[in-house]
C-alpha cells in the first residue's frame, strides 16, 4: 500500500471493491471510512451506469481489487471504458502488481513479455493458450490456482519442452512469499512433493529458436514433396514453420 493510494482512498466518495468483505479489513487498518460498493464480474454491467451518473454529478470514485491491480485478470474494465466514453478522467494509482513483481524476481528476461492471465480450464481453448505460451519467443506470465499448478507445469513441459526455464512465484508481497526457479520438469516435481497454497504466478521463459540450416530446410522440402505437397504449399510451410526467406523457400521447393 503506497502513501498516494492511502491519500486517494481517504478522499474519494465511494470505493468500488471486488469483494467488500475482503477489502474492509485493509481499509479499517488505515482508518479509511469511505463507503464501499461490491463491483465484480457478476454485477459490473448493471452497476456501471449508476456509477457513471455519480461521476458526472461530481463525485470521486476509487476502484480496487482483492489482490494486485484492477482489470489485470480482475474486474473493472467495463467501468474504465464507460468512464472514458463519458469524457471523464481515469487516473491510475500504481500499487501492487503480481505480474511485475513476479517478472522482476523471476530471473527471466522480462522484456518483452505477454500476460495470458488465468488459462482456460479445459478443451481446445486451453490447448491453444498452452501452445501460445510454448511457442512464445519471450517471457509469458500465467496465473494459476494451487490445485492446478502441477498439471499446468506438466502440460507446458509436454508442449514447450521439459527443460524450459520457469519461475513460480507464490504469495507475492505476503508473509509466506516464495519463488521456485528451475526447469518445468524440476519445478513440477517440487510442487508435486510440496503441494502449494495461496496466490500463484508462473513466469515462463521464452522459447529458444532452433537454428535452421539450409540442409535442414532442404530435407523438410524433400519430405513434403514425397508426401505430395505442391511447390507453392512447400514455399508457404518453409516460410511459416521454419522462417525461411521467400527466395530460399522458392528455390528449395522447386529443387528436384
Amino acid at each position: 500500500m503506497t502513501l498516494r493510494a492511502l491519500a486517494v482512498l481517504q478522499q474519494v466518495t465511494l470505493i468500488c471493491c471486488e469483494d467488500t468483505r475482503h477489502s474492509r479489513p485493509l481499509l479499517d487498518r488505515f482508518g479509511i471510512r469511505a463507503a464501499t460498493l461490491a463491483l465484480h464480474e457478476h454485477n459490473e454491467a448493471s452497476a456501471v451506469p449508476r456509477l457513471i451518473e455519480r461521476l458526472q454529478a461530481g463525485e470521486s470514485l476509487a476502484l480496487i481489487s482483492d489482490a494486485g491491480t484492477p482489470l489485470v485478470s480482475d474486474p473493472g474494465s467495463r467501468l474504465v471504458e464507460a468512464t472514458l466514453d463519458a469524457g471523464l478522467r481515469v487516473i491510475p494509482v500504481p500499487g501492487a502488481s503480481a505480474t511485475l513483481a513476479a517478472l522482476v524476481a523471476s530471473g527471466i528476461t522480462p522484456h518483452p513479455f505477454t500476460v495470458l492471465g488465468f488459462l482456460p480450464r479445459k478443451g481446445k481453448e486451453r490447448e491453444d493458450h498452452l501452445a501460445l505460451a510454448a511457442r512464445s519467443p519471450h517471457a509469458v506470465v500465467v496465473f494459476e490456482s494451487p490445485n492446478r499448478l502441477v498439471d499446468t507445469l506438466r502440460e507446458l513441459a509436454s508442449v514447450g519442452g521439459a527443460q524450459r526455464r520457469v519461475a513460480v512465484a507464490r504469495e507475492l508481497t505476503k508473509h509466506f512469499e516464495d519463488i521456485q526457479r528451475g526447469t518445468l520438469l524440476d519445478v513440477a516435481a517440487y510442487y508435486e512433493a510440496t503441494p502449494p497454497r495461496g496466490e500463484i504466478v508462473i513466469v515462463l521463459a521464452g522459447a529458444v529458436a532452433a537454428e535452421v540450416t539450409e540442409d535442414g530446410l532442404q530435407a523438410a522440402a524433400q519430405a513434403w514433396r514425397e508426401q505430395g505437397f505442391r511447390p507453392r504449399d512447400i514455399v508457404r510451410m518453409l516460410m511459416d514453420e521454419h522462417g525461411a526467406s521467400r527466395n530460399l523457400a522458392y528455390r528449395l521447393a522447386h529443387d528436384t
